[in-house]
């Protein structure tokens, strides 16, 4: 269910005053993953958290109004198991 749009979008706060502040390259950490995108992000660096580790995340255009959460995946793929092949000896 999304959020009602009387409300807005949810921009974490701390997230904008980071944002507003920031000096320099260095990215900004965030473990705010249900946070919203805003066009103010546009061209600036994040570190977001996924339960581990920090991730790297560039803020294009085509990212605004998507949520943090989407660009750092939690979960790693490592396949569905490997198919075995099974030798039948014959006696």
């Amino acid at each position: 269910m999304s959020r009602s749009s009387k409300k807005g979008p949810y921009i974490d706060q701390n997230i904008l005053k980071k944002v507003a502040n920031k000096q320099g390259s260095t990215p900004v950490k965030t473990y705010a993953r249900s946070s919203q995108i805003a066009p103010d992000f546009i061209g600036t660096n994040f570190e977001v958290y996924n339960g581990k580790k920090f991730i790297n995340v560039y803020v294009t255009e085509e990212m605004v109004g998507h949520r943090f959460g989407e660009f750092a995946p939690t979960r790693t793929f490592k396949g569905h198991g490997r198919v075995v092949k099974r030798v039948i000896e014959k006696t």
